[in-house]
Formats: structure tokens, C-alpha cells, sequence
């Protein structure tokens, strides 16, 4: 990880939003690195004009949906066939995937959504979710919708506090409970108010 992150710091121009697109990517497949350190390194760069902010949101915006979709596709396509091998049964422990299923059944395709700001298990709940046979369009509506709230956020974030990253990256930690939470109220409402239209009058 830190190797890559110097290579990234030593870069500029094409080559940097190049590289930082193949970590995101290869993050959201289950790589041992962490998506949001890659993000925030990436964001203190564009204080050095190594990269700029809008091509970097929008790179970084591909690279997640492409790692995020192809995980989902690989659970869709193939599904627990492919914990068979050592390097997916590291990432979605087989005797945890009916969890992982069940986490996002009770929370339906709008789950999706929240998915995106969970660290550590999101490559899972990703492919969990493939399984279960999510339409693409939904899926890509939702994570997308999800990752381009969170980049703007995160990139301006570390502009505005001059490339601390250290300091976003606890602001992020604490950040995410306080909007699952919300979320997690927001889905409560929308549950009660569905089975309340669904009683006959």
C-alpha cells in the first residue's frame, strides 16, 4: 500500500489519474488496500496542482462503479461458486454469506446506497448483493448516486482543511455513523409508511 501511494504522490497529470483509477478499482474487488486512504492521498495532491478536483472526482467516480459493479457482476454471473477459491472465500467468508444476503434482503435494492459508505464489508455486501440478483440499472443508480455525494465531500473536505487527511479520515469515520444512522431512520419511515398503505382501510 504505501509503495503504491508514493508512486502516486511522484506522478502527475494523466498518469496520476491512471493510477489512482487502477487502485480504486482493484480496492472495490477486494485488494488489502484501503479505498479511503487511496481517496484522500489523491485529494492532497490537488493542493500541489498535481491533479485538479473535478477530473479527479470524475475519475475516481468511474474507478469506484467499476470496482463496486464488478464485484456485483461476478455475484450475479457466478455466485457462490467462486468461494471455492482461497482468494474470494478472503473476501466473502462463505460461512458468513447468508448474512451478508439476509443484511441485504431486509434492507431492499435502496441498500445499495448505504452499502457504499460501509468500510471493510462493502466488496461483500456487493457481491452478496449480485447474488441475489439485483438489476444492474438499480444497482449502478444507487451506488452511483452514493459515490458522487461522497467524492465531492471528500475531496473539497481535504481541500478545505489544506491535505490533513489524517484529521478527514476520522471526520469520515464519524461521519459514516452519524449518516447511517439518518439512513437507517430514513428506511425505518419508509418501511412503516409502505406497511401502513398496505392495510385495508
Amino acid at each position: 500500500m504505501d509503495v503504491w501511494l508514493q508512486q502516486l504522490s511522484a506522478l502527475q497529470g494523466l498518469p496520476a489519474y491512471a493510477l489512482t483509477f487502477g487502485l480504486l478499482l482493484t480496492c472495490g474487488i477486494g485488494a488489502p488496500m484501503n479505498e479511503d486512504i487511496v481517496l484522500l492521498v489523491a485529494a492532497s495532491l490537488t493542493l500541489n496542482h498535481i491533479m485538479e478536483p473535478v477530473p479527479l472526482i470524475v475519475v475516481s467516480w468511474f474507478g469506484l462503479l467499476a470496482g463496486d459493479a464488478l464485484i456485483f457482476h461476478w455475484g450475479y454471473r457466478y455466485g457462490a461458486r467462486l468461494l471455492q477459491w482461497r482468494w474470494f472465500a478472503r473476501i466473502v467468508p462463505p460461512q458468513r454469506l447468508q448474512g451478508f444476503q439476509e443484511r441485504v434482503q431486509r434492507g431492499g435494492p435502496a441498500y445499495i446506497f448505504v452499502i457504499r459508505f460501509l468500510p471493510g464489508i462493502r466488496t461483500a455486501l456487493f457481491f452478496a448483493a449480485g447474488m441475489m440478483k439485483i438489476p444492474y440499472r438499480t444497482f449502478l443508480l444507487y451506488d452511483g448516486l452514493a459515490a458522487a455525494i461522497e467524492l465531492p465531500a471528500l475531496v473539497y473536505g481535504v481541500r478545505f482543511v489544506g491535505g490533513h487527511w489524517q484529521q478527514i479520515l476520522e471526520m469520515i469515520k464519524e461521519g459514516q455513523v452519524w449518516l447511517l444512522g439518518a439512513l437507517g431512520l430514513a428506511l425505518v419511515a419508509w418501511a412503516l409508511q409502505r406497511r401502513l398503505r398496505r392495510k385495508p382501510n
